[in-house]
């Protein structure tokens, strides 16, 4: 299934699919459970175009490349240009909100890591950012405090809160804004809280978003 940006009734979003922008080391306890330091910077890197699936489909995992995890974040789905934009011009731009999984090859990231060598093969392949459907930016009341979880076969695995994270979402457009233009249609994930864990295969998932809504997913 070719992905397309859809709101909560299934309707296609007029916005071309673009890049994702991802935020690592944003809430501290995930940085404390995998003993990474304190960014002074927010950690950037991008996963193309190839990598977004539907969440509401089954989440497809490597079976080959060890131990895949998960990482339940926020996601930001961008409607018009951020080029070094301030803060107050950031509001604008959003066109709303949803949950993305942002898989990763714990594995291979671990080796990459210890080679000093970039993140792609374990951030970047092909369906490692599976999104919900968005919300729009106008059914959050405060989009620093939205609560989303992640529960795997029934048992809460991550919860996290936007007012947790280290950057809010405004500072953290404006400075990625800096260094990457973000287009209509780009996604930009922004950390995710503590509980990452390998996925295995048939393992059912649920992701709540605020409690507007709940997606039920399985891991094939």
């Amino acid at each position: 299934m070719t992905y397309r940006h859809r709101d909560l009734n299934g309707r296609v979003i007029d916005l071309p699919v673009g890049k994702v922008v991802c935020v690592g080391r944003n809430y501290l306890l995930h940085i404390q459970e995998l003993n990474n330091a304190l960014p002074d910077k927010p950690l950037l890197f991008i996963k193309p175009s190839t990598s977004l699936a539907t969440l509401s489909e089954p989440v497809e995992i490597p079976l080959d490349l060890g131990a895949c995890h998960n990482e339940i974040e926020l996601a930001v789905l961008i409607s018009s240009p951020l080029k070094k934009a301030s803060e107050q011009q950031v509001s604008d731009a959003i066109w709303g909100y949803g949950l993305a999984l942002d898989l990763t090859l714990r594995d291979v990231q671990d080796e990459l890591k210890r080679l000093g060598q970039p993140w792609e093969r374990a951030k970047a392949f092909d369906g490692s950012c599976p999104l919900s459907p968005f919300v729009l930016k106008s059914d959050i009341a405060d989009q620093q405090n939205v609560s989303f979880s992640l529960k795997v076969n029934g048992q809460e695995r991550q919860q996290g809160n936007s007012q947790d994270m280290l950057m809010s979402i405004n500072a953290l457009l404006s400075e990625i804004s800096q260094t990457f233009t973000l287009l209509p249609g780009d996604v930009v994930l922004t950390g995710t809280p503590k509980g990452v864990g390998p996925l295995f295969v048939k393992d059912r998932l649920d992701i709540e978003l605020n409690s507007l809504f709940t997606i039920t997913t399985e891991v094939k």
